[in-house]
């Protein structure tokens, strides 16, 4: 029996925005979309890197000049390469990914031309929520 693929788990639709944008934007982005990621992408939509809720707290507090977050882009910001995977790897590959790599989601993406186009976010919350969930049908099974 194969386990679950990302396809099964992942959330479907990404929030992106492009490279020169603010990180007041991005703020804003992520509070009015209740993300806690932007997909960084290029002018053909493929991925280039990713800015975290964590990127830009750090940024806020990092070095004396607090002020200088303002003046930041989402190319100074992100996270790059981006750590992805295709919707039709196994949900143990991408968690393997998440561990190797100390983040807290991998970008699921389908490959196009020479890029690779984002689809979907599987998170550490997404996988939370369905093993809690496969828990909870379990239990109820064995009542």
């Amino acid at each position: 029996m194969h386990g679950p693929r990302v396809r099964d788990w992942m959330r479907l639709g990404v929030v992106t925005c492009e490279p020169e944008t603010s990180a007041e934007a991005l703020a804003e982005t992520m509070s009015l979309h209740d993300v806690s990621a932007i997909v960084v992408t290029d002018a053909d939509g493929f991925v280039v890197g990713l800015v975290s809720r964590t990127d830009l707290v750090s940024a806020t507090f990092a070095g004396p000049d607090r002020a200088r977050w303002r003046g930041l882009t989402a190319r100074q910001l992100m996270s790059s390469p981006v750590i992805s995977v295709r919707a039709d790897c196994p949900v143990t590959e991408a968690v393997r990914r998440i561990r190797e790599r100390h983040v807290h989601r991998v970008v699921v993406t389908v490959p196009e031309g020479g890029g690779a186009r984002p689809i979907g976010i599987l998170s550490v919350t997404d996988l939370i929520e369905h093993l809690c969930a496969a828990r909870a049908d379990l239990a109820g099974r064995l009542l």
